[in-house]
């Protein structure tokens, strides 16, 4: 989700998260992704989480941090950018958390509790805001093509241009462009037609089928291949092996 201006009280100062001596061990019980990989992909995931802490603060609002949930911001934050030998999110300093749901007045008691991630501008700049609770569900159900936490950092990648837009020019060359904005419209056209599997938000606009998509791709590529083979072929061009 893309929202503007924001605030919000923070329990204490940012800080950097340590990381785990356990590490490994955290990511094979509770990502995917990461199983799937092979050992020399597995070291550099890891090496990539640990780049990913040493560069950006996680702060919590409403309750005490633990090991879980900074292993899981860091592995949502590898997982779109992972076949990149280099990536840095230039446009994110810090991430805080939220135990669930919030509002867009970042109030995470009382009514109207929708948003379960977000990424800010003006003022904010540079943060991300995660319910925890969306960001633990979204390693959890491996099967509902849902991930909070990989679509706000899908975001983030969109925006590297300084647009969020749903055209990720730092993943697809300008020969693509045309080909992804008409089959944008298109699935969005179906979704909106209550034609498509992709999950409903993903009709909202052009910026979050992209990232919606993207969520479905890391989820359940399998699926995503067999139903939407076009849309999965763009996806592999954004984040396959061939990325470098």
């Amino acid at each position: 989700m893309v929202l503007g201006i924001y605030s919000y009280q923070k329990d204490k100062p940012n800080k950097k998260a340590k990381i785990p001596i356990d590490l490994d061990e955290i990511l094979e019980a509770n990502v995917l992704f990461y199983q799937k990989l092979d050992k020399k992909e597995k070291e550099l995931f890891r090496v990539k989480v640990k780049t990913f802490l040493k560069e950006v603060y996680i702060d919590v609002v409403g309750f005490e941090l633990e090991t879980l949930d900074i292993v899981l911001v860091a592995a949502s934050a590898v997982i779109p950018v992972f076949y990149f030998d280099s990536w840095q999110y230039r446009n994110l300093s810090s991430v805080i958390i939220y135990p669930d749901n919030f509002n867009t007045d970042l109030m995470y008691q009382g009514e109207n509790r929708i948003v379960a991630g977000m990424i800010g501008s003006g003022r904010y700049e540079n943060q991300m805001i995660l319910s925890r609770k969306a960001l633990h569900q979204g390693f959890k159900n491996n099967t509902d093509k849902n991930n909070t936490a990989i679509h706000e950092f899908v975001h983030l990648i969109d925006k590297s241009d300084g647009v969020v837009d749903g055209i990720p020019s730092a993943l697809l060359s300008n020969t693509y462009v045309i080909p992804w904005l008409k089959l944008i419209h298109d699935e969005m056209e179906a979704i909106n037609s209550n034609e498509s599997d992709i999950r409903a938000y993903g009709g909202t606009n052009q910026q979050e089928f992209f990232a919606v998509a993207a969520e479905y791709f890391f989820e359940r590529p399998d699926l995503l291949k067999r139903k939407h083979p076009e849309l999965f072929k763009m996806m592999e061009m954004c984040f396959s092996k061939n990325k470098k």
